[in-house]
């Protein structure tokens, strides 16, 4: 299992999930996840809502722009998903920059599935000493600054997030972090 501890050197950057959902409240769910390992290599994966899921917030779908029907037509089933989400994640923590709403998405997704979450999931304010976070939300400008787009979807966003932590942790680690030294790519 992973282990981070404030000021102490990290073996290497965190694993970062993201997850897209039909709208923002009780009654939406997840139809996407998105993960980036500390090696780099990423998953995503479109989910096919299960028939009792009915909500659909068309302001969301603006946001992520993936469709219902895109969903039914490519979106896998939630057992297949939770069991890639386990056998990839099992035993480690995995870390989110929205985990206030990712956790009950992900929740939802494992209780449908009739699965038991298998990997630790947790907030990734917990592994950022106080320097990363004066900078993070400039270093993370940053970073959609620098890949010159910002697509909306569930890998995308991790792989933001793991960048911006890593380039937190560059920036404090070597001393250098001011606002002008974010700043510069």
């Amino acid at each position: 299992m992973s282990c981070y501890i404030r000021g102490m050197a990290r073996p290497h950057p965190p694993i970062i999930i993201d997850i897209e959902a039909s709208g923002f409240g009780a009654e939406s769910y997840p139809i996407e996840i998105g993960v980036v390992l500390n090696d780099g290599r990423k998953y995503c994966s479109l989910i096919q809502p299960r028939p009792e899921w009915t909500h659909w917030d068309e302001g969301a779908e603006r946001i992520h722009h993936l469709s219902r029907d895109l969903l039914w037509s490519h979106g896998k089933p939630v057992q297949e998903v939770a069991s890639t989400l386990n056998g990839m994640l099992r035993a480690q923590t995995v870390f989110s920059d929205g985990w206030v709403v990712d956790k009950p998405w992900l929740d939802r997704l494992f209780y449908a599935a009739g699965m038991h979450c298998e990997f630790y999931f947790s907030d990734i304010e917990m592994i950022l000493s106080e320097p990363q976070m004066e900078i993070w939300h400039a270093t993370k400008d940053a970073v959609l600054h620098g890949i010159g787009h910002r697509r909306h979807r569930a890998s995308f966003d991790a792989f933001v997030v793991q960048e911006t932590y890593e380039r937190t942790w560059n920036l404090v680690s070597s001393g250098k972090s001011t606002p002008a030294a974010v700043a510069r790519p």
